[in-house]
């Protein structure tokens, strides 16, 4: 055994039990806004004085009502403007890409930074997927501002000020001599919103959950347009897996329009494929 493991394991036999059980809870949240990563733990959030109780009525990952200790998340991104743009990575490899504006919107939709307190731990998301904590991103009155699930990332371990997606990913743009009023580029704005989050696409993107959506092969090339349309409102209902990780889209998420534009963005994708 390597010498500080073998201090860890000695250290970790001191503890009472539930020192150990609040021990493996501790967890940290890294902010990088371009100016100096700071780190926050759950401890230094939950006491400030600017935590609040808020109620989700319906919340996305957890399904059921629920009461979190949150901070608006404006309090911990100084400097912000709508100009720029966020990502919030899990520790699942999930990266939601989410524009400040989004953030700091005036429709009345406000998004908050929920912090699990180790002591009160939230229910388990099932499927063996643990806790949505330690750091999740909630919202009251989501529906003001059209806010969309992949906009509730949880498990949450970082968050980045980063170049939007489309300088930083020039490979995922569509023709620039399309209009902007065309449904490629309507369809390119819904990919960004709910498939970025997990795949990459011609090998471009920092979602590390899903495969990627345009090489070799994209899934229009191999799927009926019927099938590929069962599959992205309901995975299970085209290959029942019980280990799969991609959440079905209902219509209140993804909108049979919305669905119409991803799929014309894909199919407008396949002419446009990196060198492999």
């Amino acid at each position: 055994m390597r010498p500080l493991l073998r201090c860890l394991c000695l250290f970790a036999l001191c503890l009472p039990l539930p020192s150990l059980v609040l021990a493996a809870r501790v967890s940290e949240l890294k902010i990088d806004l371009g100016h100096g990563a700071r780190t926050y733990t759950t401890a230094q959030l939950l006491v400030r004085r600017d935590v609040r109780s808020i109620t989700i009525a319906d919340d996305v990952a957890l399904k059921q009502w629920m009461h979190y200790r949150a901070l608006p998340i404006s309090v911990l991104l100084d400097g912000i403007s709508p100009g720029d743009h966020l990502q919030f990575v899990a520790a699942d490899g999930f990266a939601a890409e989410i524009p400040a504006a989004v953030l700091l919107n005036d429709r009345g939709s406000t998004a908050w930074l929920a912090i699990e307190d180790p002591a009160h731990p939230w229910p388990t998301l099932g499927a063996s997927k643990g806790s949505a904590g330690p750091f999740y991103l909630v919202w009251t009155k989501p529906e003001a501002a059209g806010i969309g699930s992949e906009q509730w990332p949880y498990q949450i371990v970082s968050i980045h000020k980063l170049a939007d997606i489309a300088q930083r990913f020039p490979v995922i743009l569509p023709d620039s001599a399309l209009p902007n009023a065309s449904p490629v580029r309507r369809g390119f704005a819904v990919f960004q919103r709910t498939c970025f989050t997990c795949h990459t696409l011609n090998g471009a993107g920092d979602a590390k959950l899903g495969p990627d959506l345009n090489i070799p092969h994209s899934p229009i090339e191999y799927l009926r347009a019927d099938l590929l349309r069962a599959y992205i409102r309901n995975p299970q209902s085209l290959r029942h897996w019980p280990q799969a990780k991609m959440p079905g889209f209902d219509a209140k998420t993804l909108s049979d329009a919305d669905l119409d534009d991803l799929l014309a963005y894909l199919r407008h994708m396949v002419d446009r494929k990196a060198q492999q």
